[in-house]
């Protein structure tokens, strides 16, 4: 008997993966980006050092020029370490430098994200996923964070790296596809 239980356990075990798969938070993160298609990936390098590698999937008609009008999703793959807080901080003056920030939505912002955001190990993932005129949710490796539900702030979070006005136009490029090609 205790043979025959073994091999039922072993049995068993052998079949949850498959049965818990699709209730997984990756799943989650998978069902969310089913219809997109990848636009896009860049590496960010700063001064010499990989910071993090980029990748932009979208919805299928997907415009550069409007991009705040369309669903997508930005992932971050980690390549360093970095605190919640300090990516939090750092997001604000990306974004100050987009356009003006009113400096209560600077701290209401900087506030929501340091709540939001984790401290992140080489190999984390952070995917942001921009839902025009609604908000932006956050997954930390497939895992959902929570969402900022202002629109306003994820048509400027988003525009860190998707605006005309980046601090990083080679990477808007590589993210946007635009790389290579001529006007």
């Amino acid at each position: 008997m205790p043979q025959r239980r073994r091999l039922c356990l072993a049995a068993l075990a052998a079949t949850l993966p498959l049965a818990t798969r699709a209730n997984t938070p990756e799943s989650a993160l998978d069902s969310v980006l089913e219809n997109t298609q990848p636009v896009g990936a860049a590496r960010l390098k700063v001064w010499g050092f990989d910071v993090y590698d980029a990748k932009l999937r979208a919805d299928p008609g997907f415009s550069a020029t409007a991009f705040d009008r369309h669903r997508f999703a930005l992932e971050l793959a980690y390549l360093r370490t970095f605190k919640g807080a300090d990516i939090a901080e750092r997001s604000i003056g990306e974004m100050r430098g987009i356009e003006p920030l009113s400096a209560e939505q600077a701290t209401r912002w900087q506030e929501a994200m340091a709540r939001l955001f984790p401290d992140v190990q080489k190999g984390d993932r952070i995917t942001g996923l921009h839902q025009p005129g609604q908000a932006a949710r956050f997954y930390l490796n497939g895992r959902l964070l929570g969402d900022i539900g202002d629109p306003g702030f994820s048509r400027r979070f988003f525009g860190i790296w998707l605006s005309p006005q980046t601090s990083q136009p080679r990477m808007r490029e590589q993210l946007l596809g635009l790389a290579g090609r001529t006007p």
